[in-house]
């Protein structure tokens, strides 16, 4: 093998004296795609995130391109020829694509029209089909990713860091994507990329590294492994039964209780059209559908968060109640929660403590008006969610942006759960979430509805559908186009649906 262009040796990193990786090993070929896969807590980010000058470590040593550094920001990182692409999304809302793709390479006199070509040109050479006219914050969060994977290209560095670069693309995007990776390996760029999508590291990484709890358990040539062998270096177990099973028999599945929910007609615009559909209590409702088609706009509807057209906007009804609601609050008093597919924009207050955020979302649905917060309620409270949701923190008074990804999550569900929901709607519940806590959220929402809640599972990953849902509606232009048994589907046939 050749000199590694990037080198770590013992790197510990400690918050508060609680170590998050300690004495990790890494080493980063040129020209090399590098999988870094563990549970969310094993110290994945922070490892990338003292690559890319975003963290420093307690101790250890960085040698990069021969030398030992230590970089204090990203920008010093950046002009030393390391970019990271972040899971959450750095980009500036209130402007176009455009200005973001060249911000800070501005020349003192700008001509917007030549930037705004160039752009296009550049962005169609990545065959991601996003406007650069387009103001940031009108994207949703797939094009918001296409535009941060664009702008770490077009820095035209030797090494970039993507952490989880495809858990919001569909899968054409991906195929885009790893397209791109290999054209970038062929120019000499070095890779590391983050994924709880084992299949795409085991399909794509020359070498996969695996952490756990904070420390290094294998680095290994990705030909050389398998899913299993890979979920085991993870978790220390085999999980691939437990997350995905291959078999259902009818008798597997939940009978409909009652009709809770009924929508007729509704339509929003140009994003949802005439769409109708009903819910039932005891079941995992899944809606699978590709990026635009409709199905996250529905179930805002649903829950308050948008509007469905004043006139022949269709009918919505709870139980044998017609409902239209202006405000979310107002769905979540009629035991309606959404669980947002991005919990850091939608999701948690991130410089709040679990116990407060949490406690927020009680007071959202609390029926009495109470605005008075009890302190030792509230760590009650947040202690006996945080065992029952296992969220792994570093004390009980750490902030959610201290969180890995997956813990995030749980506080966000954990939110919803709360609020107490005869409806609950998860919108892609475990994008960017580790084997380990998709297990537990999968567990988890099949006893919501053994319990006898509605749960709505949107997710465009097709064996979650298949292997989690009672029933399968797939969701196309604006509607729903078919409903399926999971039994008597096939992916091929759920997809198919979802695109002719």
């Amino acid at each position: 093998m050749m000199d590694p262009i990037i080198r770590m040796q013992k790197i510990t990193k400690t918050y508060r004296g609680v170590p998050a990786i300690r004495d990790i090993d890494f080493d980063l070929q040129p020209a090399e795609i590098h999988a870094l896969l563990g549970e969310n807590g094993a110290g994945k980010s922070t490892l990338t995130k003292i690559m890319a000058g975003a963290v420093q470590a307690t101790s250890g040593v960085m040698i990069y391109l021969g030398r030992q550094v230590s970089f204090s920001s990203p920008n010093e990182a950046l002009r030393a020829g390391i970019a990271m692409v972040y899971q959450e999304t750095s980009l500036i809302p209130s402007m176009t694509v455009a200005q973001n793709l060249y911000l800070g390479e501005e020349k003192f006199l700008n001509r917007l029209r030549g930037i705004y070509i160039s752009a296009q040109q550049f962005l169609q050479s990545l065959n991601f089909s996003v406007e650069p006219t387009a103001l940031v914050e009108t994207l949703g969060a797939a094009k918001r990713q296409m535009v941060e994977i664009a702008r770490a290209v077009h820095h035209d560095v030797k090494v970039i860091i993507f952490d989880e670069p495809t858990a919001t693309l569909t899968p054409e995007e991906k195929r885009h994507f790893f397209a791109l990776l290999g054209r970038l390996k062929k120019r000499g760029v070095s890779i590391v990329f983050i994924s709880h999508a084992l299949e795409e590291a085991l399909a794509h990484a020359d070498r996969i590294t695996i952490m756990r709890d904070g420390m290094h358990v294998l680095t290994a040539p990705a030909r050389e492994l398998n899913r299993d062998l890979v979920i085991r270096a993870m978790v220390g177990r085999t999980l691939s039964d437990t997350i995905y099973n291959k078999h259902r028999a009818p008798s597997d599945l939940r009978k409909a209780g009652q009709r809770i929910l009924s929508v007729e007609d509704i339509s929003m615009g140009s994003m949802v059209r005439n769409n109708s559909f009903s819910i039932f209590t005891g079941q995992i409702t899944g809606v699978f559908g590709l990026i635009g088609s409709g199905r996250t706009e529905t179930f805002k509807i649903v829950s308050g968060i948008y509007k469905r057209n004043f006139l022949r906007g269709g009918e919505i009804r709870v139980g044998d109640r017609q409902i239209r609601y202006y405000v979310p609050r107002e769905a979540v008093q009629d035991g309606i929660v959404y669980v947002t597919e991005d919990r850091k924009s939608e999701g948690f207050f991130e410089t709040m403590s679990i116990a407060e955020n949490l406690m927020s979302g009680l007071l959202a649905a609390d029926r009495n008006g109470k605005i008075a917060i009890n302190m030792g309620e509230m760590r009650k409270l947040a202690a006996s969610w945080t065992t029952r949701l296992n969220i792994r923190a570093i004390n009980e008074n750490a902030r959610v942006v201290e969180l890995s990804g997956g813990n995030q999550q749980k506080v966000v569900i954990g939110k919803g759960l709360i609020q107490q929901p005869r409806i609950i709607i998860f919108d892609e519940p475990t994008r960017g979430v580790d084997v380990g806590a998709i297990a537990e959220i999968h567990q988890l929402m099949n006893g919501l509805a053994d319990q006898g809640l509605a749960v709505v599972m949107i997710s465009s990953y097709l064996p979650e559908i298949m292997n989690l849902s009672d029933r399968i509606l797939v969701c196309r232009q604006g509607r729903i186009v078919e409903e399926f048994s999971p039994i008597e589907a096939t992916e091929e046939k759920i997809m198919y649906a979802a695109v002719h």
